[in-house]
This record gives C-alpha cells, structure tokens and sequence, in this order.
C-alpha cells in the first residue's frame, strides 16, 4: 500500500521531521520560505495531506480550488483563523490543531511581555546597546509596579489561565477577567479571580490588560479607540492572542500621545510586514511571535500533528479536530 502524501509548508523540529519521513511520503521545506497562494493551491491538488502554520493563508478562494487530493489540514498550532473554516467543512475538509501542548510557554512570554512593558525593559537594553547609559541616578527610567498590581484577561481559557496562575501566585497580582462562558468555579476560587460583565470593565479596571481571544472576524479590532480611551493613563496592554484583535493604528496613536504607558506585543495585524510606526514608540516592546517558541514546545506540536494524521489516515478520529 503507498504510504499517503503530506506536505510541511515550513521547516519544523529535526526529530519530528525524521519520523514524517518514516511515516509518509512527505515533501519539507528545507528552505523554510512561505509558501505562495499559487504553491498551497496545488499542495491542496497533488497531496493527501497539508500542515500549514498561522503564516499560511487558506482562504475560500483556495479551498475551493477543483481537483482537490486534500482531505486533511494538520495544522500547526492552536489558533486556525488563517483559515477558512467554513470553507474548510464545505469542503469535506477535516481540519486539526494543537491545543493544549503551548500553553505553559504562552502564558511564560505573556509575562516575559508585561514585566518588560512595565519595567521599561527593551527600552533599557536599547539605551545600553546605544552607548547612552550615563550611570544609576534616582530618577532614571521609573517605571510601574507588576507585585500587586491588577491584571485584566480579555478571553480566560487555557493560556489565559496560566497566565493568570503565575501572575497571581508569582507577582500576587489581583486577577479580573472577560470570558464569554463561565470558567470552572475552582479556578476561579483558586486565583481569587473576579468575573466581569463585560470587556469593557475590564479595560476600565485593570492595572495590565493581557489579551487571550480568538482572532477571526467575531474579534477583529476588539481592541479599538474606544477600547483603549477607557483605559487608564498608567495600564498596559499585552497581546500574545491575535494581532487583528488589536486596532494597530489606534493602539499607535494611544502609545504616542500617551494616553496609556505601553504595549507588550507578541502578535501584530498583517505580520511579518509590522505598522512601521511602532519601531518609533520606546513605550512599545516587540517580541516576534515567540509564545511557543521553545524546542519542546514545537517538538511537543508537531506530535501533536503526526497523532492527528495517524488516526485520519487509520480510520479514527483525530483527537484535536476542529472541523
């Protein structure tokens, strides 16, 4: 029997590539370059399996191509708003993911984002790196307190929990949070959490804001003027969810008036091309989409994607399906 085709759109962990290669008949992308539109429609043609990455686009337009060998997407990662899902199941299409395996280094840069927003973090290694540091002075580069503070989540499930947990019992924060379902009433007993009603007391009250929805068109620009004028001058925002949850022009335009003290962003609207302006904003620190960049993490990803097509391929259904 031959073994099915699956095709990687971009370079994953060495050990993980090793067994697809044992397993399929798999084409990789040694040289790790996204794909083009073109490239993914005929991946849908000639293979039995596509893996793409939140960098590849599959919109309707390419689902619906004719001719389609495709009868799985094993994608790698959690979130699927870069494709079509709709679409997608239209199509007969089973569509998988990778919950639950990125969560822990997630909500780690979700820290690592809201420490260096308010301790003025990247701002400090720039000034270093510049030749510009003329000694400790008791004024230089003040900055707002994390210990105690109060940290708002907009969105509290997995990642949002665990960023929760290690704010709360590492940096005793207070938590509030916006979720659209109730949580399991042990968490929240746990951190001593306070649910709220709506997104916008959220924005009203926390000390920090850390983003944690979906992205897809039900969130885009969540996060707008409006949003951001009702937070308060010293409050941070944090994203490591989506960058289309986040008004990039608004968000731009708060950090330079100063009307809030700074951002922490992992994520960005249209990435990898960033709004130029936020390499003007010392108040803004930018990490390049790093929440599940760990070698165990990726590594622990892919697994999750040969599992999937193990059992698509064996008859059974794939633990992580989406559509």
């Amino acid at each position: 029997m031959n073994k099915p085709k699956v095709l990687i759109t971009r370079k994953w962990p060495a050990s993980v590539e090793t067994k697809l290669k044992q397993l399929y008949e798999v084409s990789l992308n040694e040289d790790d370059r996204p794909l083009t539109p073109d490239e993914l429609k005929s991946a849908l043609q000639n293979y039995d399996a596509v893996c793409p990455t939140v960098c590849d686009s599959l919109p309707a337009e390419l689902l619906n191509a004719s001719n389609k060998r495709c009868k799985i997407l094993g994608n790698f990662g959690v979130g699927y708003n870069h494709i079509d899902i709709s679409a997608a199941k239209a199509n007969s299409l089973v569509v998988t993911n990778t919950p639950g395996v990125l969560t822990q280094s997630t909500a780690d840069i979700a820290m690592t984002l809201l420490l260096m927003s308010a301790r003025r973090g990247a701002e400090g290694d720039r000034l270093i790196r510049a030749g510009k540091w003329q000694g400790w002075c008791p004024t230089h580069m003040l900055s707002s307190d994390v210990t105690g503070a109060t940290l708002g989540l907009i969105g509290f499930g997995r990642i949002a929990i665990a960023t929760a947990r290690k704010a709360h019992h590492g940096f005793g924060m207070k938590i509030v949070f916006f979720n659209p379902s109730a949580p399991d009433p042990s968490v929240i007993e746990e951190l001593h959490a306070t649910r709220c009603d709506t997104v916008e007391d959220v924005m009203r009250s926390a000390d920090y804001i850390s983003l944690h929805c979906p992205g897809g068109p039900g969130t885009r620009h969540l996060i707008d003027d409006k949003m951001i004028r009702l937070m308060k001058p010293s409050t941070h925002l944090i994203n490591t969810a989506r960058g289309d949850v986040v008004d990039s022009k608004a968000l731009i335009e708060a950090l330079r008036d100063k009307r809030i003290a700074g951002a922490g962003l992992d994520v960005y609207e249209g990435e990898p091309n960033i709004d130029p302006e936020f390499l003007t904003l010392e108040n803004a620190t930018l990490l390049p989409h790093l929440g599940s960049a760990t070698l165990s993490t990726r590594t622990a990803m892919g697994e999750k994607v040969l599992a999937n097509l193990a059992a698509f391929f064996e008859g059974r259904e794939p633990e992580d399906r989406v559509v």
